[in-house]
C-alpha cells in the first residue's frame, strides 16, 4: 500500500538514494551525498524554506518531490519552485509520481501557495510529458 506524507529527518538516507538516482540521469549534476544531506536537513527542518513530499511503500520511500518557497512580486504572495522529482526506477509506470504530485499540490495550495514553477532539461522529453499531464 502506498502512503503520501511530508518527509522527516529520519528519511534523509532514503532521500539521498533517490537523489543519487536522479543526479546520475542529469548531465549537469553529480551526486554528492554530504551536500545532499546538508540541504535536505535544512529544508526538512525549516518549513519556510520548503517541503519534501514522499510516496512510501511498505519497503521504504519510492518517490520524492522537493518544493521550495519564495514570494512573487507580481502576485504579492507565496509561490513555489519544484526543485527535484524522482520515482525509484523500480516503481515507474504505476502513476506514483502523478499521485505524489497531486498530494504535494493540494498541500501547498492549502498553505496559500499561488503558483509552482519548474525547470527541466530541454532534452528530457519524459519529464516534459509528465509535467504537461
Amino acid at each position: 500500500m502506498l502512503t503520501y506524507r511530508i518527509a522527516k529527518v529520519e528519511d534523509i538516507k532514503e532521500l539521498c538514494r533517490l537523489l543519487n538516482e536522479l543526479f546520475t540521469q542529469e548531465a549537469e549534476f553529480t551526486p554528492d551525498e554530504a551536500a545532499q544531506e546538508r540541504a535536505l536537513k535544512k529544508i526538512i527542518s525549516d518549513e519556510s524554506i520548503g517541503e519534501i513530499f514522499v510516496a512510501q511503500k511498505d519497503d521504504g520511500i519510492v518517490a520524492m518531490v522537493n518544493i521550495l518557497y519564495t514570494v512573487s512580486t507580481a502576485l504579492g504572495a507565496k509561490v513555489a519552485i519544484l526543485e527535484d522529482m524522482i520515482v525509484d526506477k523500480r516503481y515507474r509506470g504505476q502513476d506514483i509520481g502523478s499521485a505524489l504530485m497531486d498530494f504535494a499540490l493540494k498541500c501547498i495550495k492549502a498553505k496559500g501557495c499561488m503558483r509552482v514553477t519548474l525547470l527541466s532539461d530541454s532534452d528530457n522529453f519524459k519529464a516534459h510529458k509528465f509535467y504537461e499531464k
